[in-house]
């Protein structure tokens, strides 16, 4: 019997699937079932995809086939992501339109999906630089302005001063031009900004109840970061003379010097707001810190102080944020000769300036204390005054504590605090916010590390921003019927060198009338970034022919809406890379939410499950880099092995969420694998036996039960072994095998290997598969039942103590060696939650029954 020769069989069977168009997903407001799959859609890179890219989209094909099969109907569409700096980088280098480079890395990388033999509702591709997409992204920027959502203001970017033009983040490379090797520098220019502040809380409140990885919610909440704090007020002192704090030393002598012999500038606002979560070491406060872009500090710096103080606001203009923050680097800053008083004691403290305050976070201002090591160095460096006014508890302690020689940081019990001594912080911090309330010096608050989201880039290839700015009536959002607001083609695509767009010098497409008054205005020329047509694509997905409404409600509420494995709505279960953990699922959250409000959509999450893909490294254990030279090509793959090969190892490989080297000796082993299925399964036709021996029923009826269980876990090396270990059983008890035991495997391998599965079963009826017209594919058939019997006669307990406490007990495989034994009762959450960080210094196996963690 010949063998397994994949190019024979995989593009036939590729195109019956697309003709036949299995794989259509049926809008339904029915009672059927629905299952909608979603992989992160990728930007249509010209290198095209490599084999580490079809491990997420392999896992999906998986979990899709699966879910047909179990009777579901399932939504498992793709697009393309396709906005973006690439394009227009090549665009600058060789003149060519990116729509034209686009449309052919689009081309190229769906031949490559498509000879791997994803089961894609084709039907449903979209495209976010098509016209008929973006006109819907357009649209919801105009509902953001109408709700006052979307708003200009002057914000900083980074500029290339020898390109002169700004760069997105991942153009600068350690402070460097990507292009030319320059040193990026900040400028503020004006720029779109959309207030997603507003929905800060619900941000944070609806991810509960998400499954999602407990580290994406964590990193969700963090960058919203929510405080529970104090806003205080300190009033600027515009008098020649203050009461210093006693004990100032030379350095306050020296101040107060300076103080007595500077004329002050007017100062019409004199109070500066600081946002703190520790009012509890108010007492404490020396000095005042501001960002040097705080609007306050050009007011109050004094005249001597004046070059000194702008020439480092100039120095720390050509720095990022990054850089600014980064806690390893010298801190540094200067005094601006302005004094504030502290609200709680009314003790004159200096105000500085420092680059490691950030104008847009908070207010821009920090008190300055010594429980704070930042502060404490600071303090340090400059001879500033430092004044503990918390205490450890612990004699030995809190002497150095007051002899500065360490910074105390937690929580304490207060001292020279005044009315407040003796307590502790926790009570502290509510009765001396209190106390400021009452005088109208501060106030509870509540603070986010969430800022408004710079939305505007001064580029070519991005989406059009639909407003007009008419010298009469100021700005003018487009009418929703002239949407799209087409993108123009232009001759140069090279910066302006102004800092504006290139559409800045596409005169005849710039010039235009305003919609209110019919008179000369302009177009906006800032487009949107790549984010805005992610934002919303899982929705188009859903009805992507519509021309009249960005999505259909009764369809979008049959696909997005609730199931009983999905109590929250939206996306059932969607896939892609860590890397996207923040902005790209911040952002879309952010606009679903919107449109929820706007009721175009009907609930209020766009991603109920969400799992993260694990990267394959190349043979030299590198991240898969063209520039690194170890990318391993997907039509490398299916030339010398065929797809299904590449499919199998892609989810044999390890833990789906893991990191995973390629191993090319385990793509050979795959390689036989699959040639043993189809060397077994012609036997077992060719000996037209229907019944299996009682063993092989029951072999086959634990591998049904494992394969669903581990499927809906994204289990997949564990089924691919579990298929192996059975092939192994079955190729021993050839004699006894029936098509019965077959047509079971065959219907578990075949998410796995489609094409295979698919060439075996056109060789014989299986009792009781209908082979007519409409369901004549194994892709067509249900899942296979299982006895539960059966299944379970080949399944332990087995119990997990701590110390020789019961603390989990966990169905096993019956035989489960000690090793995997030991790693899934740590694993168990039950158990962790016991060990902590402890790790165990014996561990008792008593195989089928115990496992006993010894710390």
């Amino acid at each position: 019997m010949k063998k397994y020769i994949p190019k024979e069989v995989e593009a036939k069977w590729q195109k019956e699937w697309e003709a036949a168009k299995i794989y259509e997903a049926k809008d339904s407001s029915s009672n059927a079932k629905k299952y909608y799959v979603l992989d992160m859609f990728p930007y249509p890179s010209g290198d095209g995809l490599h084999v580490g890219h079809f491990k997420g989209y392999t896992a999906t094909d998986v979990i899709s086939r699966f879910l047909r099969a179990k009777g579901f109907n399932v939504l498992h569409p793709m697009g393309w992501d396709a906005f973006g700096l690439p394009a227009e980088n090549y665009a600058i280098q060789t003149g060519i339109n990116p729509a034209i480079s686009t449309a052919k890395n689009i081309d190229h990388i769906r031949a490559q999906m498509k000879m791997v033999g994803l089961s894609y509702d084709w039907g449903r591709e979209i495209n976010t630089t098509d016209p008929d997409y973006y006109r819907w992204t357009q649209w919801i920027f105009l509902q953001l302005y109408k709700k006052g959502l979307a708003y200009e203001a002057e914000a900083p970017i980074n500029w290339c001063p020898k390109d002169k033009t700004g760069l997105a983040n991942e153009e600068v490379v350690n402070g460097l031009c990507d292009r030319c090797g320059t040193k990026v520098v900040r400028k503020k220019i004006r720029q779109w900004i959309l207030a997603i502040t507003k929905y800060a809380d619900r941000l944070l409140e609806d991810l509960e109840g998400l499954d999602w990885p407990q580290s994406i919610v964590e990193m969700q909440r963090n960058w919203i970061g929510r405080s529970e704090g104090a806003m205080i007020r300190f009033t600027v002192d515009s008098l020649p003379a203050a009461r210093l704090p006693a004990g100032q030393g030379e350095a306050g002598s020296q101040l107060i010097v300076q103080r007595k012999s500077v004329n002050r500038k007017p100062i019409t606002d004199n109070s500066i707001e600081v946002f703190t979560t520790r009012a509890d070491t108010l007492f404490g406060a020396t000095f005042l810190v501001l960002a040097p872009e705080h609007a306050l500090v050009a007011k109050i710096t004094t005249r001597d102080k004046q070059k000194e103080v702008e020439d480092y606001v100039k120095k720390t203009e050509q720095k990022t944020d990054l850089e600014r923050t980064d806690l390893t680097k010298v801190k540094t800053g200067v005094f601006t000769g302005a004094y504030a008083a502290n609200p709680i004691n009314n003790e004159k403290i200096p105000i500085w300036i420092a680059d490691f305050v950030i104008g847009s976070y908070g207010t821009g201002a920090v008190f300055a204390d010594a429980h704070d090591e930042r502060d404490f160095e600071f303090a340090k460096k400059y001879g500033i005054l430092l004044k503990p006014s918390l205490l450890s508890g612990d004699a030995k302690r809190d002497d150095r504590i007051k002899n500065l020689e360490e910074c105390f940081t937690g929580y304490g019990i207060l001292f020279d605090s005044g009315e407040f001594s003796g307590l502790t912080s926790e009570e502290a911090r509510k009765k001396i916010v209190e106390s400021l309330e009452k005088q109208g010096k501060g106030g509870f608050r509540v603070s986010y590390k969430l800022r408004d989201w710079i939305f505007s880039r001064q580029r070519y290839w991005g989406e059009p921003i639909p407003i007009v700015h008419c010298p009469k009536c100021g700005t003018v959002p487009l009418p929703e019927e002239d949407l799209p607001l087409l993108l123009p083609e232009v001759e140069k695509y090279q910066p302006t060198g102004t800092g504006e767009s290139p559409l800045a010098s596409v005169s005849d497409w710039v010039n235009t009338t305003c919609p209110n008054c019919g008179g000369s205005a302009k177009r906006e020329t800032n487009t949107m970034p790549q984010w805005a047509g992610s934002c919303w694509y899982y929705l188009r997905f859903v009805d992507p022919k519509n021309n009249g409404a960005l999505v259909d409600l009764s369809k979008e509420k049959y696909w997005m809406g609730k199931t009983d494995t999905n109590e929250i709505g939206g996306v059932d279960w969607y896939v892609g890379g860590a890397e996207h953990a923040v902005l790209h699922l911040l952002y879309a959250r952010f606009w679903h939410k919107f449109l929820f409000d706007i009721k175009v959509v009907s609930e209020r999450e766009p991603f109920y499950k969400l799992r993260n893909v694990g990267l394959i490294l190349g043979p030299d254990g590198q991240k898969m880099s063209k520039s690194k030279g170890n990318v391993i090509s997907p039509e490398e793959m299916v030339k010398s092995y065929g797809a299904d090969t590449l499919r199998v190892f892609e989810m044999f490989i390890g833990p789906f969420g893991d990191v995973a080297d390629w191993n090319p000796r385990a793509v050979e082993g795959v390689y036989r694998f699959l040639q043993r299925v189809w060397l077994f399964s012609h036997q077992i036709i060719e000996s037209k036996k229907s019944k299996s021996d009682d063993d092989l029923v029951r072999a086959v009826n634990r591998l049904i039960a494992k394969a669903e269980r581990d499927i809906w876990e994204m289990k997949f090396n564990t089924t691919v072994a579990a298929m192996m270990e059975f092939v192994n059983g079955l190729s021993q008890n050839i004699d006894k095998a029936g098509t019965d035991v077959l047509e079971n495997f065959l219907l578990v391998l075949t998410p796995f290997a489609p094409h295979m599965t698919e060439e075996i079963w056109s060789h014989f009826a299986p009792e009781g598969a209908s082979r007519d017209k409409q369901d004549w594919s194994i892709h067509q058939q249900p899942w296979p039942e299982y006895d539960e019997a059966l299944a379970r006669a080949s399944m332990v307990t087995i119990v997990i103590q701590v110390n020789g406490k019961v603390r989990d007990r966990l169905l096993v495989e019956a035989g489960t060696d000690q090793k995997t034994a030991e790693k899934l009762a740590l694993e168990s959450a039950k158990v962790t939650k016991f060990l902590g960080n402890a790790k165990p210094q014996r561990i008792i196996f008593v195989p089928d029954r115990l496992v006993n963690l010894v710390i």
